[in-house]
């Protein structure tokens, strides 16, 4: 597996343990729909969080979160609508990022609810 892949797997690896100890009920992983694809899809209380996580390396070519561009927004909106049809939930959704990068050996983490909005 490819270096970023495996950079990838442990950022979600690190924002799923950071949901729960949150306080967050993680629904389900790596959602797919057609060409889209959610990394978590979590609930605490009547709010269902769909987060994107974004790790890497370093930011010396920019922060995490700089890299949700809108067509990922896109597909995120279409792959929950059909989530959320096809479980039938009744749930304020949220659109949050979970931002990581190494700092020397450890991983900075940043939760950024509310991320985007859609219309």
């Amino acid at each position: 597996m490819a270096q970023h892949n495996e950079l990838g797997k442990e950022g979600e690896e690190i924002a799923v343990a950071f949901l729960q100890k949150a306080g967050y009920a993680i629904l389900q992983r790596n959602y797919v729909y057609q060409k889209a694809e959610i990394d978590i899809l979590a609930q605490k209380g009547n709010i269902l969080a769909v987060v994107e996580v974004k790790t890497r390396s370093s930011v010396e070519f920019g922060l995490p979160q700089d890299f949700v561009k809108p067509k990922k927004i896109q597909l995120l909106l279409k792959a929950v609508n059909e989530y959320i049809m096809q479980y039938e939930l009744d749930a304020q959704t949220r659109f949050d990022i979970i931002a990581i990068h190494k700092k020397g050996a450890v991983y900075n983490v940043e939760h950024l609810e509310d991320a985007f909005f859609y219309f």
